[in-house]
């Protein structure tokens, strides 16, 4: 049951994230009372994702490790350059809308990359170790992106938001692996498909909980918020764009340019609004919140792109799910 539940949330992954951002505004005062819940919801969607991951198949990607690497560069580098230089061509004299913009920007990449690269037959070991790879430097990467490309602009505690990154994400992913490895792969096969509709509904309860916090900014809808949702719509698909320019390039194969595709452009967009919403003022939770708004739709749009060009998808796309999760 658990199992067909999580089949089905699946189908809906672009809808939560929108309709959770709606609940979070129109509930408001009633959530935002309940941050404190956030980083361990967040703990258990990581474990939860990190039960499918295992360290021989990151043994396997450092044997040809320029992949991996590209996709950091553009996650930790690329991507964090734009949206210093793009936020400053539009938004100069607005230190904490770009510093929203590069925080957006700078956290690592979406566990959830790793369901829509199995479902368009994308490199999935590449996948789990860009996630491995990514999870284990967000703690260092982030904090200090942001104070290389901020400065003293916005005051932030560094170390405190490492503590953060690393209880939310490195330690939950690590106890997920190990006990992958520990029981040779059991636990995800027995319990991957258990958990994961929990994750996925406290993916929305996270989301819900952040939006609560900053609703009083999103209630009043206006044209400056509205040419705000827009450019972090076009820097997030500029993601997407150059993780697949890159990648064509480099003349890889199509299962690593699918791959690349869905890591550079998606976000732990869910971390990155926790982190938003207890190290900064409100106003850089803002452009945060409005990733959450297109990210997994932005993923499905990119993912029947790439299906149109190189005819990925599977016409059973359950068979194909399952196919990735024997993986």
């Amino acid at each position: 049951m658990l199992s067909h539940l999580n089949r089905q949330l699946e189908k809906i992954l672009p809808l939560i994230t929108p309709v959770s951002v709606l609940i979070g505004v129109l509930l408001g005062s009633h959530l935002s009372g309940y941050t404190f819940l956030s980083p361990w919801l967040f703990a258990f969607m990581t474990f939860s994702g990190s039960i499918s991951s295992s360290f021989k198949e990151f043994v396997k990607v450092i044997v040809q490790p320029l992949p991996l690497i590209t996709t950091l560069l553009i996650l930790h580098v690329g991507m964090p350059l734009l949206a210093l230089g793009l936020g400053h061509a539009v938004y100069s004299h607005e230190p904490l809308t770009i510093t929203g913009l590069i925080l957006a920007a700078a956290i690592p990449t979406g566990i959830t990359s790793f369901v829509w690269v199995a479902i368009y037959r994308g490199n999935i070991v590449l996948t789990l170790s860009i996630i491995l790879m990514d999870t284990v430097l967000s703690p260092f990467v982030v904090p200090y992106t942001l104070s290389a490309l901020v400065g003293t602009k916005v005051q932030m505690d560094t170390l405190a938001m490492m503590r953060g990154l690393f209880f939310m994400i490195v330690v939950p992913s690590i106890l997920g692996m190990l006990l992958n490895q520990w029981t040779k792969g059991r636990v995800k096969e027995q319990w991957s498909g258990r958990l994961g509709p929990f994750s996925k509904i406290c993916m929305g309860i996270v989301v819900a909980i952040n939006s609560s916090v900053i609703a009083p900014y999103l209630r009043d809808f206006n044209a400056k918020l509205l040419g705000l949702a827009g450019f972090v719509l076009a820097l997030a698909s500029l993601g997407y764009i150059l993780g697949w320019i890159v990648a064509k390039l480099m003349k890889w194969d199509q299962d690593v340019v699918v791959a690349l595709t869905f890591n550079s452009g998606m976000r732990n967009i869910s971390a990155g609004a926790v982190l938003a919403v207890a190290y900064f003022p409100p106003p850089v939770a803002i452009p945060v919140v409005l990733g959450m708004l297109f990210q997994q739709s932005l993923a499905s749009l990119f993912g029947f792109l790439l299906n149109r060009r190189y005819a990925l998808k599977s016409d059973r796309p359950n068979l194909t799910m399952n196919r990735a999760k024997q993986v």
